[in-house]
């Protein structure tokens, strides 16, 4: 029997009930509940792990306090910010690397459906697409925070479709102040040299 209207996968042992976007087969078809099961448990744990990210001490208590406001208003923006936070590695804010992205970084990627694009990584009141400003709360502003030249991500959009981006390069605005608020060297063999 197949669900109309299902937007994930589900299959349940009783009825042998699979969502439209799984692919149909005699073969599936056939299958006991026990191996509808184990299909749907092979499906669910294809899902790729998401990179290892680094933000700083200060990004870190500026966005769960944004996350925090905003959890009211837009629950769901709110949660996947605060999830990507707390799986980050928090450093402190000198020690952030140059090719981490971080609140202000413009951001040169690859999406999956096509040319490569540049961004600039924004509070919610920053945000103007036209002038290539994205907000954090967006899915897209949420998957880039923390990454690092060369990284990628798998990130769902708000139609719930998953898309894949690749991190192609990360630049960072000139500091305000006396350079008290330095970048860590990109590398160690770059450290070396200090």
């Amino acid at each position: 029997m197949i669900r109309r209207g299902c937007t994930s996968p589900r299959i349940t042992a009783s009825s042998k009930e699979i969502s439209p976007n799984w692919p149909v087969s005699a073969t599936l078809m056939a299958a006991g509940p026990l191996e509808i099961m184990r299909i749907q448990m092979l499906h669910n744990t294809k899902t790729r792990r998401k990179p290892n990210i680094r933000i700083s001490q200060s990004d870190y208590a500026r966005l769960s306090a944004l996350a925090s406001t905003f959890a009211a208003r837009n629950p769901e923006a709110s949660d996947e910010l605060l999830a990507e936070i707390e799986r980050a590695r928090v450093v402190a804010d000198g020690w952030v690397s140059a090719g981490t992205v971080r609140m202000g970084s413009t951001v040169t990627f690859k999406p999956d459906t096509g040319d490569r694009k540049t961004v600039t990584l924004v509070y919610p009141g920053e945000a103007d697409i036209s002038e290539g400003k994205v907000s954090v709360l967006t899915p897209i502003g949420t998957a880039l925070i923390g990454l690092s030249a060369g990284q990628s991500i798998m990130w769902t959009a708000r139609d719930g479709h998953r898309h894949e981006l690749l991190v192609l390069g990360v630049n960072h605005p000139a500091p305000e102040n006396d350079g008290a608020d330095r970048l860590a060297p990109a590398s160690p063999t770059v450290a070396a040299g200090l």
